[in-house]
């Protein structure tokens, strides 16, 4: 549909420049009267012939539907503008004594077909947004037969109480609660915390989770439009297919707008043919006052601005519900945020070394921390790596490496070994993080 438009648009903004440039109106204007040559309203009015059923042909269909619906709107009043202007100048070219609206009616279809083409890629903005959300679920499953077999199947085909495995690295394909294993799982872009979380036995897992260094057996919970994502999903379409009270009061306003266009176009016929001027005459004023009476801006404005917000708050992960809810949301006095992710960057660095042992100065415990974490692609990790970068550090091989689900990382540098661990690594230790013994 977009592309539609935009052919549509290119190819009758390219008729139109012809036919600004034969259009007597625009001659005398700009003194380009030398253009005249004989039956040039003929080659006018085909150029206009084609910009009005080709690039007009969006709007007659709109029209069509419309009078169907008995709705009349803001396809009506476009349809109607245009389709008198070309019938009253194809009448004017063939003998009816008056002056044509070639290019006048040109230029409104160009313009309202760029209109719509803008409305239509804002749109699409909010749609990419939700293809964003569809591409996190994975498409196959390794679900668990007897016998602990594995066996690769397409997440559709698992339902509740299947038993799957998560490898490291891979997506949870759908919502579940972990009963085998221990590991963090990145639902940044599900839940925007940017921190993973560390999951264990007996714990609930979301569906499109990024599984992090330990391998997971899932028991399935729920599937399909029950899961976690497919709820986010169907929040976005709803809101893309809801209006606002601005949208509906801009239709109605169309609709006004458009029995006023009637009604002014003949009574301004009827007025100057009660004065005594030729039919000419009144039908010109008439098809001049139903072209001015075409709201324009009304037309663009409200959908563009209602799919251009839809389209940058799902971009910057604002996922509205109701359109006419995000309308009064100029009117709030209170607003409540999640901090990380949101209002920070959630994006983790060394503030401070603090040394135990005295014989350790720190460069080198950086420089030995960032060997082991430079492996790993926890955000912490990322951050340990960026304080070494950024100090010049060189950093020294790391041999034996091997991850503690959800604790740290550990490897042997320098011959000595070497653990990068969480607090409750240290707990578990029976050591206290705070304390000397650490």
């Amino acid at each position: 549909m977009i592309a539609d438009y935009r052919r549509r648009f290119w190819v009758s903004l390219a008729l139109t420049l012809p036919i600004l440039l034969l259009s007597p109106g625009v001659q005398g204007a700009l003194g380009l009267e030398g253009l005249r040559f004989p039956g040039d309203r003929f080659l006018l009015f085909l150029l206009a012939s084609a910009v009005y059923l080709y690039g007009g042909r969006p709007f007659l269909q709109g029209l069509a539907g419309e009078l169907r619906a008995r709705a009349p709107g803001m396809m009506t009043l476009i349809a109607l503008a245009v389709s008198v202007a070309y019938l009253y100048s194809s009448a004017v070219v063939f003998g009816l004594p008056g002056k044509t609206f070639f290019w006048e009616l040109a230029t409104l279809i160009d313009v309202m077909l760029l209109g719509h083409w803008i409305e239509m890629r804002s749109v699409l903005g909010a749609s990419r947004a939700l293809e964003a959300l569809v591409a996190l679920m994975p498409t196959t499953a390794h679900r668990l037969g007897e016998g602990g077999r594995v066996e690769e199947v397409p997440v559709s085909a698992l339902r509740p109480g299947d038993r799957v495995l998560v490898r490291p690295g891979e997506k949870v394909p759908t919502d579940g609660v972990i009963v085998e294993g221990r590991s963090s799982l990145n639902e940044a872009m599900l839940t925007g915390e940017s921190r993973p979380v560390t999951r264990g036995e007996g714990e609930e897992v979301i569906g499109g989770a990024i599984n992090g260094e330990g391998s997971l057996v899932v028991e399935v919970r729920r599937t399909g439009e029950e899961t976690y994502l497919s709820q986010v999903i169907r929040l976005v379409r709803e809101a893309q297919a809801s209006r606002s009270r601005t949208q509906d009061l801009a239709n109605r306003a169309a609709q006004w707008l458009t029995w006023i266009a009637i009604g002014a176009g003949l009574l301004t016929l009827g007025a100057w043919l009660a004065a005594g001027s030729g039919f000419a005459f009144a039908l010109e004023r008439m098809v001049t006052v139903m072209v001015i009476t075409c709201p324009h801006a009304l037309g663009l404005a409200v959908p563009l601005v209602v799919a251009v917000s839809t389209s940058l708050g799902a971009a910057h992960g604002l996922l509205i519900r109701d359109r006419a809810a995000f309308e009064r949301a100029r009117e709030l006095q209170a607003v409540i945020f999640d901090k990380t992710g949101t209002l920070t960057e959630g994006r983790f660095g060394v503030s401070d070394l603090v040394l135990l042992d005295p014989a350790l100065d720190e460069a080198r415990a950086l420089a030995w921390a960032a060997a082991l974490e430079r492996r790993s692609e926890h955000p912490i990790a990322r951050g340990v790596v960026e304080a070494a970068q950024r100090r010049g550090l060189e950093l020294p091989e790391a041999e034996g490496f091997r991850a503690l689900p959800g604790e740290g990382v550990e490897a042997r540098v320098a011959g000595r070994l070497v653990q990068v661990v969480s607090p409750g690594h240290l707990r578990r230790r029976g050591l206290r993080p705070e304390g000397p013994q650490a």
